[in-house]
């Protein structure tokens, strides 16, 4: 007997529902036993699109290979959705809601270094330059997941009270500069609509998290993210003559420092977390020469809309009246080119279905996680309907978060035998929540 079967036994029987859950525990059992059957097919999925990645808007191959597959499946397919996406329906034997599932294709430009058989060699130009192309953020595993779904879903077809809208999403890390992508373009094209999408369900694998752990939080998740941008106007002068000058540069170290006073000043820290950081700060030409002007681009994250509004007057006011006071101007933008909402797991929904990923992985292996001050932009989905995105675990057993690679980097690892039950996971949820819609 697998373990998902035993946890839904347990989880029944001390229940107490023995008769009411008698369906559930079928199409539970139904769905641990094609995913054990699947999971082969799942890795090897995995292992093409990781040998084979594409960057943002060019997931023509990956797409192409998804399309395929649910077409074989006899699912009704729109390629071509912002960009590459690709977006499938179907249609259960009997009536009932409209559950989205959503997995994202796209690569990083990351140079792999590990000694995998599967490793990528792919390289292509971004930004000008030519960089190595590689899934450092466990991309090709979600796809791969999503596809394995779809095929035992598909098997259930006739048993599925609803419809269920599977949404392969191109350019998750951000769309080439000059174009749009991602999520918040598949909003605006139509993939929650026709039909009408009433919940979503997502999930990312995680790397520094055990392999079969899922965690999860209700409410803000994952941080919003603006990218910021502020520019520093003083006057050019002779190095040699200091007082000749408005410095810029000078006058930008004391906004930095300012700004740092936001989080640790004017944000609640008991109720969210943030983070200001300024990365880049661009300035003069020569040794001797004091600048005309100063640019500094930098990033905050915030966990709620009030601080987000808070953070984002407090560093205009900030910039302008320092600024001021050294008698430069500054020019604020926020957001200078990307944003990204607060992945919020909608409060109802994330108590409703957490007894459902309970009963997948057992209840001890699902763990309450503090928020993550990285983005995500599922948060465009879980603004127009309400979603829940929850973390699988894809660290070999008994190793150390600590030392374990992390995310976007060259050296990125995740353990395959965490696939099954992110496939459990998702196929669990869809059914389970269909099952829980009133007659």
């Amino acid at each position: 007997m697998s373990n998902t079967i035993k946890h839904l036994l347990a989880a029944i029987i001390f229940s107490g529902s023995l008769p009411a859950f008698a369906q559930t525990v079928n199409s539970r059992v139904k769905l641990s036993l094609a995913a054990d059957k699947i999971e082969a097919k799942v890795i090897e999925w995995r292992r093409d699109f990781h040998a084979n990645p594409e960057l943002g808007n060019r997931e023509n191959r990956t797409a192409g290979i998804v399309a395929k597959h649910l077409q074989s499946l006899g699912l009704e397919v729109k390629t071509g959705v912002a960009k590459t996406g690709v977006v499938a329906i179907l249609r259960g034997g009997k009536p009932g809601p409209v559950v989205a599932l959503r997995a994202d294709m796209d690569a990083l430009p990351v140079t792999e270094r590990g000694n995998l058989p599967f490793k990528s060699t792919v390289k292509t130009q971004y930004a000008g330059q030519e960089v190595g192309v590689m899934h450092a953020c466990g991309h090709d595993s979600h796809t791969a997941m999503l596809m394995g779904v779809a095929e035992i879903l598909a098997g259930m077809k006739a048993d599925l009270k609803g419809t269920v809208k599977f949404i392969f999403q191109p350019a998750e890390e951000g769309a080439p500069a000059g174009e749009e992508g991602g999520a918040k373009l598949m909003v605006a094209e139509g993939a929650l609509e026709n039909p009408k999408v009433d919940v979503i369900f997502g999930l990312h694998i995680w790397a520094q998290t055990e392999v079969g752990t899922l965690t999860y939080r209700p409410g803000g998740m994952m941080a919003g993210a603006d990218d910021i941008r502020i520019l520093v106007k003083g006057k050019q002068a002779h190095g040699a003559s200091p007082w000749s000058s408005v410095d810029p540069i000078v006058t930008s170290a004391q906004i930095i420092n300012n700004l740092q006073t936001i989080v640790s000043r004017n944000l609640n820290v008991t109720e969210n977390a943030g983070v200001l950081t300024i990365g880049s700060v661009h300035s003069g030409v020569r040794f001797n020469i004091i600048p005309e002007q100063a640019e500094m681009m930098g990033t905050i994250r915030y966990l709620s809309d009030g601080d987000y509004k808070m953070m984002e007057e407090r560093i205009k006011t900030i910039a302008t009246k320092t600024a001021e006071a050294a008698g430069a101007t500054a020019e604020v933008k926020i957001p200078f080119s990307t944003h990204y909402p607060v992945t919020f797991n909608n409060l109802a929904l994330t108590d409703k279905m957490l007894p459902s990923l309970q009963r997948t992985a057992g209840a001890d292996n699902v763990k309450l996680i503090p928020p993550i001050t990285g983005a995500e932009d599922f948060s465009f989905f879980q603004e127009k309907v309400p979603g829940l995105f929850f973390f699988l675990g894809g660290m070999p057993k008994g190793k150390d978060p600590k030392t374990a690679t992390s995310h976007h980097t060259p050296d990125f690892f995740i353990d395959e035998s965490a696939f099954k039950l992110g496939v459990k996971a998702l196929a669990g949820l869809t059914v389970d929540y269909m099952e829980m819609q009133k007659k």
